[in-house]
């Protein structure tokens, strides 16, 4: 085998070898509010379903994260909150644009706790 060829075969099984970046799905009116805000601080981030309380048949979903370092840049993390099993009101993290034209106090992004 060829030098370059042998480098070739090697830089794709590498990254071939690399875990997937895919992000979990759960629908939060089928786990308790312990589970769903479990489930985003062991995983980071999340995506949760949920029905509307409006439209009947719709489904809600959003990006759930434990921090705004999980955000995009222009984001930052603001509580949310979401159905779950146990309760209508569960508190969780989301992703809301920054506008720093808006804040009225201090300066930079928000920091909330999860």
């Amino acid at each position: 085998m060829r030098p370059t060829q042998l480098a070739i075969t090697t830089i794709a099984t590498l990254l071939l070898a690399q875990p997937a970046l895919a992000i979990s799905r759960y629908n939060s009116t089928a786990l308790t509010c312990d589970q769903v805000r479990q489930r985003v601080l062991s995983e980071g981030a999340v995506i949760l379903r949920y029905p509307s309380t409006r439209v009947k048949g719709m489904t809600l979903y959003d990006r759930y994260v434990t921090r705004s370092a999980m955000c995009d840049p222009h984001e930052y993390a603001e509580r949310a909150y979401v159905p779950t099993r146990d309760a209508a009101r569960c508190p969780v993290l989301n992703c809301q644009d920054y506008d720093p034209e808006t804040r009225r106090f201090g300066f930079g992004k928000p920091i909330v706790r999860f």
